[in-house]
């Protein structure tokens, strides 16, 4: 299985540059053009073009990456995923919830509600134009998000996914015999070692702790799909942020075998 790199150099439906020199030889570049519209209709114009590249990719047997600003992408690789007939079970990893509605979010920012929608909760826009379901809750797994919101952490509790605050307890965990999704935004490392993000929560796993975790995960065999969710590049330590964030990408990609 060779793995196959999607660039998708956008905040939310707003160009990153900082992002696009990330580029390497062999990459996929997602540049679609985004007519003016309502904001949820480009991003999804977006996420319909990341989803035919995953599709594309996973036709051929090869293992796709997304790498992208925000979470909200994490909508195209389902729709890559469920379009290339693959069920998984997604293990999510994040500083927060991403799991707001329009009904609880305190700030209405789209970027923390993607994993509510995955779940069909919330707004379905996107996933109606992608034409496809959510995915099943008892499919799911959040690990760590350690800063949610008051109305969030309710909606968490009672949605039925699996919320384990600790990423240790993935060391052990019993993963069912499906295909693996990986969802990495690197805010989930402590902010003392990946300082570059938009949004740092205090605390968190260390880069060794979550490549521990990484490294079960590539051992299972089972993943068949990583997206990750960038450090923010234009902002101070972006460089220590980035080679980290890209050592444990290596890692849960089965590329490398132990973080420098």
């Amino acid at each position: 299985m060779k793995r196959k790199t999607i660039l998708t150099p956008f905040f939310l439906d707003q160009p990153l540059p900082g992002l696009e020199e990330l580029e390497e030889p062999g990459w996929i570049i997602n540049r679609e053009h985004l007519p003016e519209s309502p904001v949820i209709t480009r991003i999804a114009i977006l996420h319909a073009a990341l989803a035919c590249y995953v599709e594309e990719i996973l036709s051929v047997g090869d293992l796709p990456v997304s790498l992208a600003g925000d979470c909200c992408t994490a909508l195209g690789m389902l729709a890559g995923l469920s379009w290339a007939g693959l069920d998984p079970t997604l293990v999510w990893f994040d500083a927060h919830g991403d799991f707001n509605t329009p009904d609880t979010t305190p700030s209405g920012f789209l970027g923390g509600m993607p994993l509510a929608m995955l779940a069909g909760l919330g707004d379905q826009t996107i996933l109606d134009f992608l034409e496809i379901d959510p995915l099943p809750r008892n499919q799911i797994i959040l690990s760590d998000a350690r800063d949610l919101d008051p109305g969030e952490k309710e909606l968490v509790e009672s949605s039925g996914i699996a919320h384990l605050k600790d990423t240790a307890e993935l060391l052990n965990f019993p993963f069912p015999d499906r295909p693996i999704w990986v969802h990495f935004d690197t805010d989930v490392v402590d902010p003392a070692q990946v300082p570059a993000q938009n949004f740092p929560a205090p605390g968190g796993p260390s880069k060794e702790q979550l490549a521990d975790v990484f490294k079960v995960l590539a051992d299972t065999g089972q993943i068949q799909a990583v997206s990750l969710s960038s450090w923010a590049p234009n902002l101070p330590g972006a460089n220590q942020s980035r080679e980290i964030s890209l050592e444990l990408l290596d890692l849960l990609c089965g590329k490398i075998e132990n973080l420098k």
